[in-house]
């Protein structure tokens, strides 16, 4: 098996083929691993919590005891029906117990998860190489894909949006699928018992506007601004609301990516709003003049470095122990501080 491609990682979320024993999911978005693994976890056992038919096992319990994957595989339920078992927080140095598991009897369905996982990643190229195996990456909503996402959650809530509305809610989502999720069903909710079932600009920004996503743009724009000031006020917003620090890495990345996306276009030719009008999603045209000023200030060479320090810094709050909201904090008024060249 190879890696799935877009197509067939919705195949596997609606109705997985049955020659599959195990599913890797791995990437930077957790939100879309969750909802995935879910997804697929329902295909096998209705409720989730059913603790005859579901075991979820943790990395720790792997690496102390390697024998215990295979056992739970090779069970049988007690009340009859396929079992599910969950390996979360998965790593290369277990791609050999996991190999070694896979060959034990029963059909239990095994669904592993994972943080990025590099290309020379064993456990992907493990899980790409067999045909019994798939593995499917989780990368944030961005482009066509989060443009989708919009336009068929409110559709199937019988909502009918606004082109506007629609271009501002890809420009402020996206880094995180239940972020996403969250704000779509926000606003569901918000025109439920309206009428009216048109969603306008003043709508999203009325209900979106005051929350974390807004929150977590206005963070990203004050330090690709150099906005010191305000920057340290938004984080302190962020932290007594309780953002996650992995959040405010990711709506970064995003935005320093857009920039360097444009920079890149510039570098073959293109002035910078003609390159910054082939971004999709489009930047929201109210803020398009911000976005160029940043574009003029963050020169390419800046941007691949800042790209560099944001995901060192998330790996860092994952693997150290050190405290996020320092590590996050320091980095993205270092970047601010770096544009006044501070």
């Amino acid at each position: 098996m190879v890696k799935a491609n877009r197509g067939q990682s919705l195949e596997a979320t609606r109705a997985l083929p049955a020659h599959y024993r195990a599913v890797l999911l791995y990437g930077p978005d957790e939100g879309l691993i969750r909802e995935r693994t879910e997804a697929i976890g329902k295909q096998v056992v209705a409720d989730l919590t059913d603790p005859f038919r579901v075991v979820r096992l943790g990395g720790d319990q792997l690496k102390a005891t390697p024998s215990l994957l295979a056992d739970e595989l090779a069970a049988f339920s007690m009340t009859g029906g396929r079992r599910l078992v969950r390996l979360d927080g998965a790593s290369d140095s277990m791609a050999p117990s996991i190999a070694e598991a896979l060959t034990a009897g029963g059909d239990s369905l095994l669904l592993v998860t994972a943080d990025g996982l590099g290309a020379g990643s064993k456990l992907r190229k493990m899980f790409e190489a067999e045909k019994h195996l798939l593995a499917i990456a989780c990368y944030a909503d961005e482009g066509r894909d989060l443009l989708d996402l919009v336009h068929r959650t409110l559709e199937e809530a019988n909502i009918r949006p606004a082109p506007d509305a629609v271009t501002w809610l890809a420009s402020h989502l996206g880094s995180d699928r239940m972020i996403t999720r969250n704000e779509l069903d926000k606003l569901i909710l918000y025109k439920g018992a309206d009428e009216d079932r048109t969603l306008g600009l003043a709508d999203v920004r009325a209900c979106v506007g005051d929350g974390a996503a807004m929150t977590l743009s206005q963070i990203a724009e004050a330090v690709t601004g150099g906005e010191v000031g305000r920057l340290d006020r938004l984080i302190e917003k962020a932290y007594i609301t309780g953002e996650n620090p992995i959040a405010i890495l990711r709506v970064l990345q995003s935005r320093l990516t857009r920039l360097h996306l444009v920079r890149g276009h510039m570098a073959q030719g293109l002035d910078a709003a003609q390159a910054t009008s082939k971004l999709a999603p489009p930047v929201f045209f109210k803020e398009r003049d911000g976005f160029l000023r940043d574009v003029r200030r963050w020169p390419e060479n800046r941007l691949k470095a800042a790209l560099d320090l944001a995901l060192e810094t998330e790996l860092m709050c994952k693997s150290t122990g050190q405290p996020a909201q320092t590590l996050t904090a320091r980095l993205c008024l270092r970047l601010a501080a770096s544009v006044q060249g501070r």
